[in-house]
């Protein structure tokens, strides 16, 4: 943290008039306003004024520069920021101050020649040097360096700060260069005549100059740490218009618009002043209203070292515009700012570092051949990589492939199902009849036995379970010459058909009841054919339901193959679809190749006719710079020979000898 340093300087007197009523008398480094004999004016009229350096009309701008300047050009040198600018009314002598004359050059100049003669000296950093000289016309701004580059904007960014957009900047080597470049700028810059001087600075100029350093480059790696970090900083040297009366400045028309203008920024700039020197945290400071303020912003209570130089103009006359000089000098004494070195690792170091390692690794490799295995570690990588690509690919058809025969399995398996269904319908159905046979032939041999002539199982229940054989008591004795039973005493006790039934069925019963059963050998005959009668009619209706049972099943089974003919028909025409979808892909893939190799040779003439578009646009601004630079040369020429008939003209009247500002 630290304080702007500000100083007065008192230009030479102009009036051959007498001793007037009051005058300016300077004691160090105070300034107050007396009388005639010495004795000050009361507190509340005329206030004393104390400044960091005060300077009279014997003083030079050597001396101004040696004293105010040159700590503030050693410090942008080593990476701070700084700034210096003359602040006054019109005719106190701010453009010479700044600019100087033949004999005693300003502070411009000086500190140009400062600069290279600081950076000769330091041998462990090298530097870059770019300028660039602007100036503000009417709340316009306007590059000196080339005509027609006006009205250029300000922008702000993290990396930049506060900067003028599409401005021209110079890369200088020495410091005539940059004098030149100071003269093609005077010569664009806009002067005009006043009542208070023939020559009067009608806007607001900035010279800029950007230092760049770094640290120079090392053999050895072990050199390479953090001061790689390079170091910029900005160097500010500003000659402000002068504020302006009407009444005395006489102007009008277009020197009134000027003067306005002017006078409207240096306001802001006096606002801005008041607003720093209060110290209220967190308060508006008004940079935005002028454009000059917009530009100083770093310069005011921000990251820079900062001078000013108020000049005043010591006649009685201009007593008023003295005092409110030297206020605003006052103001600005209070103004702190906070200044640091400007240092940013940029990619270029990184790069730079990086590549002192790989120089180092190329040194240890230099006894193996290390250019060899270079070439051959290359070719292997480009292998491997072709190798990759290859492995991708095939692995992509692969899975493709892959895909496509599980899609087909699964259709194969499907069909393969259907056609042991199918099998299995025409299985049971043969297996049906070959039961219906068997069943038929057992119920004939249970029904009746030829060879024996014997009735068998006929008792049988309709569910043909099986019975004991000697659940049916026989006789002991048996006459087969009894034709018929004798006829029971009671009814009751005969054992009719009824009887029969019921012990065939499981009844028990004893032997006398069935000896007294009449003989009705014929009705049981008669009754035994027709139940054999039945049972035949019977198996043969089974049959008969058994037979279209499989004729159905025959049906089924033709219409399940004619089913797997056209499944099978289907999978053909799938995989012939499958083989000319494979056939399309690869068409396609090769239409593919055909239209990226298009699209490669159209991209290479594309880039052809940008490169040529390119140098086309590059002969087109140097034609147009170089017709700038001589469009320049013109108007400075014309405004030397205009200079020069307004001199004979001035020649033929004696005019006193006034000091240029």
């Amino acid at each position: 943290m630290e304080k702007i340093s500000v100083a007065v300087r008192f230009r030479p007197s102009t009036s051959d008039l007498l001793p007037s009523d009051r005058q300016w008398h300077l004691d160090d480094n105070r300034i107050s306003l007396h009388r005639p004999l010495g004795t000050p004016n009361p507190t509340s009229s005329a206030p004393s004024f104390s400044f960091d350096h005060v300077f009279d009309h014997s003083t030079t701008n050597s001396s101004v520069h040696q004293v105010l300047t040159s700590p503030i050009i050693l410090a942008a040198v080593d990476g701070f920021n700084g700034t210096v600018f003359a602040y006054g009314q019109t005719s106190s002598g701010k453009t010479y101050t700044m600019n100087g004359s033949g004999s005693d050059p300003g502070i411009i100049q000086l500190a140009v020649r400062d600069v290279f003669e600081m950076i000769q000296m330091v041998t462990e950093r090298e530097f870059l040097i770019r300028v660039s000289y602007m100036e503000i016309y009417n709340e316009e701004i306007n590059d000196l360096l080339v005509l027609g580059n006006q009205k250029l904007p300000i922008h702000e960014s993290l990396e930049r700060g506060v900067y003028v957009a599409g401005l021209r900047e110079e890369i200088v080597n020495n410091t005539d260069q940059v004098l030149e470049l100071i003269k093609l700028g005077e010569t664009n810059r806009h002067f005009g005549e006043t009542n208070m001087n023939a020559r009067s600075s009608r806007s607001h100029t900035i010279f800029r100059m950007v230092i760049e350093s770094s640290v120079k480059n090392t053999t050895s790696s072990s050199d390479v740490s953090d001061t790689d970090a390079i170091r910029v900083s900005v160097l500010n040297l500003v000659d402000l218009a002068g504020s302006e009366r009407i009444a005395k400045t006489g102007a009008g028309g277009v020197r009134l618009k000027e003067g306005k203008h002017i006078n409207k920024s240096l306001m802001v700039l006096g606002n801005v002043i008041n607003k720093l020197s209060e110290g209220k945290q967190r308060a508006h400071i008004p940079y935005r209203d002028s454009k000059l303020t917009r530009i100083l912003q770093p310069a005011l209570g921000g990251n820079a070292k900062t001078s000013i130089i108020c000049t005043v103009a010591p006649e009685e006359v201009h007593v008023e515009e003295t005092k409110g000089t030297l206020q605003f000098a006052s103001r600005a004494k209070r103004i702190t700012n906070c200044a640091q070195v400007n240092e940013v690792l940029t990619d270029a170091a990184l790069l730079r570092r990086q590549k002192l390692e790989i120089e180092e690794l190329r040194k240890k490799l230099q006894g193996s051949h290390s250019e060899v295995l270079e070439q051959v570690i290359l070719k292997q990588r480009n292998d491997m990589l072709k190798s990759e690509m290859e492995r991708d690919k095939l692995a992509t058809q692969l899975e493709e492939e892959r895909k496509a025969r599980e899609t087909l399995e699964n259709h194969i398996k499907e069909q393969q199902k259907k056609i042991e269904n199918l099998n299995d319908l025409s299985f049971s159905s043969g297996q049906t009849q070959n039961l219906c046979q068997v069943d038929l032939g057992e119920i004939s041999k249970h029904v009746f036995n030829e060879n024996n002539g014997v009735h068998l199982d006929v008792f049988k229940t309709p569910n043909f379970k099986s019975m004991p054989n000697n659940f049916v008591m026989k006789r002991s004795v048996y006459s087969s010459a009894i034709e018929s039973s004798p006829i029971p005493d009671s009814f009751d006790s005969i054992a009719d058909e009824d009887m029969w039934l019921r012990l065939n069925k499981g009844l028990t019963t004893d032997l006398d009841t069935l000896d007294m059963t009449p003989f009705r050998n014929n009705q049981f005959l008669s009754q035994d054919a027709s139940l054999e009668h039945t049972l035949e009619e019977a198996s043969i209706e089974e049959t008969s339901s058994q037979e279209t049972d499989c004729c159905l099943h025959k049906q089924s089974l033709e219409a399940s193959k004619e089913q797997c003919a056209k499944l099978e028909n289907e999978c053909k025409l799938l995989r012939e679809q499958n083989a000319s979808l494979v056939q399309t892909l690869s068409m396609s893939k090769e239409n593919v190749e055909l239209l990226t190799a298009e699209k490669e040779e159209l991209l290479k003439n594309l880039n052809i006719e940008k490169q040529k578009l390119k140098d086309l646009k590059d002969e087109i601004r140097q034609f147009s710079l170089a017709f700038a630079q001589r469009e320049g040369l013109l108007t400075s020429l014309y405004s030397k020979s205009k200079a020069m008939v307004e001199n004979l003209k001035s020649c033929r009247a004696p005019i006193p000898e006034i000091l240029e500002c």
